[in-house]
């Protein structure tokens, strides 16, 4: 008998035991390797010593102060951290919540705040894209241009989803680059001249799209475009890098790739790494100052912000990051990793696209050419359990039109080896040869339209 929710209410899971590095153990004594960080958040592996030194040493402080009563060091030496090494140049201050579906409800308060802070009150509209994944609070899932999270709950939500997303494997006009002139990137443009500027507070995008997308990575000069239209209709232009951030992407933040600063930040998963719930919103030095000139009060608020426990945990994080380096080898072993999923999508005709920078990798599966698979053949569910069978857990994520398609992300702790790397791909080999076995069908049709 259980008594807890699950994501699935009639599935039975394994119980966790332990684990340690990249490598999960059930209480059966099964091991599994984590390929996706959990759900890309354990950015560091498990058990790191250094990590659960400074968790046990601040327990020992204090765990917990409210934070309208009380700052706290850990929390002060955590903004600061974050500034210095993500900043670069640009001064940023930290609100810290605890989840990236707070972190991006913030970052769109503050969005608005600033344009109220300076009499423009009309400014209050976010734009997003389509093929997005925000976060699961209403805010969140406003932002969201994820068809099959938001279905439940269209009455609830805002229509802020408003222009294609980046998606060259499928381009939405047919055209590909750099023929196409960034014409995803203009549809922006199109969408606020229509909607009007005056009415706009800000356009929010994941620098790489996760889990609506399976690692969508925009193309050379996409970004700096997105920007220069933000600046030129006075737009602030949210990054959401709660998956990308903190090297993940094999630059510290996902935006880093297309030397574009964003004036506002969400932060999440790899700021915990999984060893504690945190997440942040940072603005920029010029969205702070007229709050700071005008109310002098950022209006959101959650009981367990900033508290000391979590900001000492993530500030080790931080730490551990740059001690160990793991940007450039997010780079390094991604690279590696990249071309081992380019090698496997030779080997199976149903393997439309690998894509992606670093440790987030993403695989979209096809029928035939590039037709996607049918939602009803729940296919990217069945490679999911096949995989977590065999040893290998990864992500899963949406792909196509959202409703249709099938993909999934690969995004193992930025500590992996080159030898586990291997043995991921082994394993992501032999769950691609099962998962073709007990579903012949897709087999067939890219046998018959010919195969890789």
């Amino acid at each position: 008998m259980t008594y807890l929710i699950k994501p699935h209410l009639h599935r039975t899971y394994p119980t966790v035991r332990s684990a340690k590095g990249i490598y999960v153990y059930d209480t059966d004594g099964k091991k599994y390797l984590d390929g996706c960080s959990g759900a890309v958040t354990a950015n560091l592996g498990h058990g790191v010593q250094e990590v659960m030194m400074a968790m046990n040493k601040q327990a020992e402080q204090v765990a917990f102060v409210y934070r309208s009563q009380f700052t706290s060091e850990a929390a002060e030496k955590l903004a600061e951290a974050l500034s210095q090494q993500i900043g670069r140049g640009t001064t940023y201050w930290t609100f810290l919540v605890n989840s990236g579906s707070e972190a991006t409800e913030t970052a769109m308060k503050i969005a608005i705040q600033y344009w109220q802070e300076q009499g423009r009150k009309g400014k209050n509209k976010i734009l997003s894209r389509w093929l997005s994944y925000h976060g699961i609070t209403i805010g969140a899932l406003s932002l969201s241009g994820h068809p099959m999270r938001r279905a439940r709950f269209v009455p609830l939500l805002e229509d802020f989803p408003t222009i294609s997303p980046p998606y060259c494997f499928r381009c939405p006009y047919g055209l590909t680059y750099p023929s196409c002139q960034w014409r995803c990137a203009d549809e922006l443009e199109t969408a606020i001249v229509r909607i009007g500027a005056e009415h706009i507070a800000a356009f929010i995008a994941e620098p790489i799209i996760g889990a609506a997308g399976a690692a969508i990575t925009p193309p050379d000069g996409y970004y700096e475009r997105i920007y220069d239209i933000c600046q030129r209709h006075d737009i602030l232009f949210i990054a959401d890098e709660v998956m990308t951030g903190l090297g993940r992407t094999g630059k510290m933040m996902g935006l880093d790739h297309w030397n574009v600063q964003a004036d506002i930040i969400a932060l999440g998963k790899g700021l915990g790494a999984g060893y504690t719930p945190i997440a942040a919103t940072l603005a920029s030095e010029r969205v702070m100052a007229p709050i700071m000139n005008g109310s002098g009060v950022i209006m959101s608020g959650h009981t367990l912000s900033a508290n000391p426990l979590s900001a000492s945990v993530a500030l080790a994080v931080l730490q551990y990051i740059e001690r160990h380096h793991l940007v450039q080898r997010a780079h390094e072993i991604g690279t590696y990793l990249f071309t081992k999923l380019q090698n496997l999508q030779k080997q199976f005709a149903w393997i439309g696209d690998v894509r992606g920078k670093g440790l987030l990798l993403g695989i979209e599966f096809v029928v035939s050419g590039k037709e996607m698979v049918p939602s009803d053949l729940a296919f990217t569910d069945l490679v999911v359990t096949v995989a977590q069978q065999k040893g290998l857990l990864v992500y899963p994520a949406a792909a196509g039109n959202g409703k249709d398609g099938a993909a999934i992300i690969i995004a193992p702790p930025l500590t992996i080896e080159q030898s586990q790397v291997d043995e991921l791909i082994d394993l992501l080999e032999q769950t691609f040869r099962e998962v073709q076995r007990r579903c012949p069908g897709i087999l067939k049709r890219n046998d018959d339209n010919g195969s890789k």
